[in-house]
């Protein structure tokens, strides 16, 4: 074979025969690499340590303490499970075993579902899988004997996928030992190498290829991790996130239900939306720090509009249709719930003629909008079909699109901020394969948008993080997309900057240059909190229901120890409400131990106790939330205190900007 050049990370480039493996290469360059390497990466693509590297390009030897080796650890995991089910329940059929995030799983055809009872002895055949340490093997099989092979095993299933691979892709099948899977690969050199990190988690029913008219498997999650610390902090993290299910917490709390006539939608209740408005006025009040418009579009509309937009061609499976017909209507029309607001933003902008001078217009909404997601993918607030978007579209020339896109950054920075969110990565999702517009228009978009990212990654000194996501961009531009990690790890994204040449275009909205002729404005999208609903579910896990005094629905109770301290309780808690304060008051005839516990479980930040002495001393007694100390304190002393604990950020911040 032909010689080939490598170019390896620190730029040097040298050249091997085309019939080179990666194992070979890496015991080229030295002995202890060879034995800590488990694949190599070819112009960015893991491949089989064993396989010949056949071509030029950019090389890398991925030793197992790599993060890219993980997804590798995960792989050879569901491997190492398939093998142990069979040997241990013969007969069982093994489907398909993907890895996922944090982990793996594979699905099986049993006629007895597995359950948890069944992982120890399972993870105890997948410890011995991987101590015999038997390599992986790979293998290209002609098509027929791969059928052959499954077929004479009674593995119905892997004959289908078999049948369902491309003529022209190769059949894959690696072995382990004297076990074998149909699979693309890669895997490291051996089941060794796995590791003992690993554990079964949870058991479900999937139907085959996700159809519900095919036959229900067992699915069995695992997570796999490259060493047992690693793995301690993931299960640690799941405990955590378990305490803090904002489901639970809501319940707790008062704050929400749902409930089967209304799947997917929020039943709101006092506390829950209290602090829901109070989201809302924080957001009002940033919108009209930097000159925002509120404005409020309908919640139905023909779906020409939908058509004209795109919307109705891309989304039309998400979104809720009505048509009105019969005798008693003078209408047989289509109509659908609004998915989103920008359509309706744009007919605002058409409305009455906009010169260059206006620009930029930036129009905001906390708008309802409604989607369809499947019922198993609901998730509390996480995943709903009815949200409320804080959602904007500022209408700009070209020429003030970086500018416009600045603005945007610090005001999301700042937002999560004030939430205590401060890890934050920036990611620019570039052209999907499916998308509509010119490849000028899209080249143009993503160039903006890189030198943006740029200047925020420069301008944050390393604070914040910046990364791409190819083709991860919507259908009609590119977007920034802002990722905040929570406070046991956790990342989430929420909000989104897109530009967006193309809806302009297709509704036809212009200004007026300075030169008098039309002119296409660029329309930017934003979002800060995204899904509001969502937004609360991230705090309510974020703070596990302990909120800033701020933010909290009920920020102080006033509990009483006699009934003798009743009437000063009700001054106090007046004087409280007076001084702007969020007061629930506790007359019951209970013991104070049971109130302060009661209310702790409801994570009321500040119990403020009254009994016949703090009456006639004019006194509070004061806890807090986690804590066992008590302060006592002047009435006046405590109301002034609190209040000036309650100011929420932004104005705090305003406050200080003034005066200094």
């Amino acid at each position: 074979m032909s010689n080939i050049s490598l170019t390896f990370p620190d730029g040097s480039a040298r050249e091997y025969s085309a019939a080179t493996t990666g194992a070979a290469l890496a015991e080229s360059i030295s002995k202890s690499l060879a034995k800590k390497a488990v694949a190599y990466s070819l112009d960015g693509t893991l491949r089989d340590l064993a396989d010949p590297i056949g071509k030029s390009g950019r090389i890398e030897i991925v030793t197992r303490d790599d993060p890219r080796a993980l997804e590798l650890i995960r792989h050879d995991a569901a491997h190492v499970l398939a093998e142990a089910v069979q040997e241990l329940w013969p007969g069982t059929q093994v489907t398909i075993g993907p890895v996922i995030e944090n982990g793996f799983y594979y699905d099986f055809a049993r006629n007895e579902p597995f359950t948890p009872d069944d992982f120890p002895a399972i993870e105890k055949k997948m410890r011995e899988i991987i101590a015999r340490n038997h390599h992986f093997t790979k293998e290209v099989w002609p098509r027929e004997k791969a059928r052959k092979f499954f077929r004479d095993k009674g593995e119905a299933y892997k004959v289908e996928l078999v049948d369902a691979i491309p003529e022209d892709q190769e059949i894959k099948i690696y072995s382990q030992g004297e076990w074998s899977d149909l699979c693309r690969g890669p895997h490291m050199p051996s089941t060794g190498y796995v590791g003992s990190a690993f554990k079964l988690m949870k058991v479900a029913g999937a139907y085959w290829r996700g159809d519900s008219n095919n036959p229900m498997l067992t699915r069995i999650y695992g997570t796999a991790w490259a060493d047992q610390v690693q793995l301690d902090h993931y299960l640690h993290m799941l405990e955590e996130a378990e305490k803090r299910d904002h489901r639970r917490l809501g319940r707790e709390m008062d704050l929400f239900h749902f409930q089967e006539e209304g799947p997917g939608v929020v039943f709101w209740h006092s506390k829950g939306w209290k602090m829901f408005q109070r989201l809302v006025s924080y957001m009002r009040r940033r919108l009209d720090e930097h000159a925002y418009e509120e404005v409020n579009a309908p919640q139905v509309l023909d779906k020409s509009l939908w058509e004209t937009s795109g919307h109705w061609g891309w989304y039309r499976d998400n979104m809720f249709k009505v048509q009105v017909a019969g005798d008693d209507t003078e209408d047989d029309r289509i109509f659908a719930l609004k998915p989103m607001n920008c359509p309706g933003h744009v007919q605002i902008f058409k409305h009455g003629l906009k010169s260059y001078r206006d620009l930029p217009i930036k129009l905001a909404e906390f708008g309802a909008v409604h989607r369809y997601e499947p019922s198993g993918a609901l998730h509390g607030l996480m995943r709903v079909r009815g949200f409320t978007q804080d959602d904007a579209h500022i209408f700009c020339t070209e020429e003030q699109l970086a500018a416009e896109c600045l603005k945007i950054n610090d005001l999301i920075l700042t937002t999560y901020a004030d939430f205590g969110f401060n890890e934050i990565t920036v990611k620019l999702a570039t052209r999907p394969e499916k998308s509509v517009g010119t490849d000028a228009m899209w080249e143009h978009a993503e160039d903006v948008l890189s030198r943006i990212l740029k200047q925020i990654a420069a301008e944050s000194g390393g604070r914040i993080k910046t990364g791409v996501n190819p083709g991860e961009g919507t259908f009609y531009g590119p977007k920034f997309e802002y990722v905040l990690r929570d406070a046991i790890g956790r990342e989430w994204q929420c909000g989104t900057t897109q530009v967006d040449f193309n809806m302009p275009e297709r509704f036809g909205a212009f200004y007026i240059g300075p030169d008098s002729e039309k002119k296409q404005p660029v329309m930017i999208h934003r979002a800060i909190c995204g899904s509001m609903e969502r937004f609360l579910g991230i705090l309510i896990e974020n703070y596990a229901g302990h909120f800033p005094l701020w933010f909290a629905p009920v920020q102080v109770v006033v509990a009483t120890i006699t009934s003798d301290a009743d009437d000063y309780a009700t001054k106090v808690a007046e004087r409280l409400r007076g001084a702007g304060l969020a007061v629930d008051l506790d007359l019951r005839n209970e013991k104070i131990n049971y109130k302060v516990r009661e209310h702790s479980l409801t994570k009321v930040p500040v119990i403020l106790v009254c009994g016949k002495r703090e009456a006639e001393e004019q006194t509070v007694n004061l806890r807090r939330l986690g804590s066992r100390d008590q302060e006592s304190l002047p009435l006046e002393v405590a109301v002034n205190r609190l209040a000036e604990e309650a100011v929420p950020p932004d104005i705090r911040r305003r406050a200080l900007q003034a005066a200094a």
